[in-house]
């Protein structure tokens, strides 16, 4: 494997200006990343990292990729090596020769294991955090690579056998102007966000540029109803979650609380308030405050529970 310099500014569809180029925040982030590329059965995986220290793995959820962090990476990274993946059919990442668990995962120990041994962590453990479709698939990841997943964070997860929330999405395509906007901002309120003025232009211009790449067509088999609880129970390593209060895929955080600790009753488990599902951009000074407390506490000895 041999790490790639990071890509410029690049189209992604249709519409304003602003979904036409990466805004200069994104641009600045990526050109301060350091960019890896490694081999799984479909093509190739792209990861980027930023910083030193003990290694945090960050996984998107679905129709997103790295840029679901855009907020968050530059707290983190102060004092930890933030490793950001796009998973096989996302953002810059080859479609995967297989949509299941066994090959995500397998793509993810292949380039996980490489980018580690680069940045002086051979043979060493990183702390994994999942956020939606993106807990799930580290869920199986750390199923059967355990030897490089040292604690697993769950962020906004399905696949736990909870109800689903109601969520409203709209036609985007073959809209301008106001309308589209308009469409654009109701969707992200009807999934991902709750307070309107949080829906902002970087907000919109990742819905487009996310969905324009995201080829992946069997995320609702690989989570619903209860994929992810089919793993946890053979988990070894300590497992904490992170919700949005208002969470609309995955309402009553009490109630995901409830069901997690079934599994890990010791779980730390924290509520952003005034937090949609997308909790790390809406409130990302209270996500990444809870992030690194979590971080920061030692890693729990496991214990049996009934």
């Amino acid at each position: 494997m041999q790490s790639a310099p990071p890509r410029g500014p690049t189209k992604v569809g249709q519409g304003s200006t602003s979904e036409q180029q990466h805004p200069f925040e994104l641009v600045e982030l990526e050109g301060r990343a350091r960019r890896f590329d490694t081999p799984h059965a479909g093509g190739s995986m792209a990861w980027r990292a930023w910083g030193s220290g003990e290694p945090l793995v960050l996984v998107h959820g679905s129709h997103g990729c790295w840029t679901h962090w855009v907020r968050n990476i530059q707290a983190l990274s102060q004092n930890r090596m933030v490793i950001a993946a796009d998973l096989p059919g996302h953002g810059d990442s080859s479609s995967p020769s297989e949509e299941s668990h066994e090959a995500i995962s397998a793509a993810l120990a292949t380039g996980l294991t490489e980018v580690l041994k680069q940045a002086g962590h051979a043979g060493g453990k990183a702390d994994v955090a999942g956020f939606s479709f993106g807990g799930v698939i580290a869920g199986y990841f750390a199923r059967w690579h355990p030897e490089l997943v040292r604690r697993l964070i769950l962020i906004g997860v399905g696949g736990i056998g909870t109800p689903h929330g109601k969520v409203s999405l709209g036609r985007v395509g073959g809209l301008v102007g106001d309308e589209r906007r308009n469409a654009m901002k109701a969707n992200l309120l009807g999934l991902m966000l709750h307070h309107p003025e949080t829906v902002d232009d970087l907000a919109m211009h990742l819905l487009i540029a996310n969905a324009t790449k995201a080829r992946f067509k069997k995320i609702g088999e690989l989570v619903v109803p209860d994929k992810l609880l089919i793993v946890l129970p053979q988990l070894k390593m300590p497992i904490d979650a992170l919700w949005g209060e208002f969470d609309r895929p995955h309402p009553f955080a009490h109630e995901q609380e409830e069901v997690l600790r079934r599994y890990q009753p010791d779980m730390d488990f924290r509520v952003i308030e005034g937090a949609g599902h997308w909790a790390m951009y809406e409130r990302p000074e209270a996500f990444n405050r809870a992030l690194l407390a979590m971080l920061a506490a030692p890693v729990r000895a496991m214990r049996k529970h009934s």
